[in-house]
């Protein structure tokens, strides 16, 4: 597989052709994706296949992309939701 180069909360990282960005995620160790504030919980992966929707990131400024099922893209600018850069602040 190649590698294909992305941008993670402002740093540029390397990820294999056909990855997703959860997958992305899960190999540096990105576990807390999502802070909601109403609930002062930190959401991370559950289902793994876009049905519960805790998975959620920013890509190329799009709020709430499954990030299970999202393939890596070259150049992808990828944040997590978490508090400071939560969806809709």
């Amino acid at each position: 597989m190649s590698g294909v180069s992305v941008t993670l909360n402002g740093q540029p990282v390397e990820a294999q052709e056909g990855q997703t960005v959860a997958g992305l995620l899960l190999s540096l160790g990105q576990n807390n994706l999502f802070h909601a504030s109403e609930y002062n919980l930190v959401r991370s992966f559950y289902c793994g296949m876009g049905m519960c929707h805790q998975c959620l990131v920013t890509v190329n400024g799009q709020w709430n992309v499954r990030a299970c099922i999202t393939e890596v893209a070259p150049n992808m600018e990828i944040q997590t939701q978490v508090e400071g850069n939560i969806c809709g602040s």
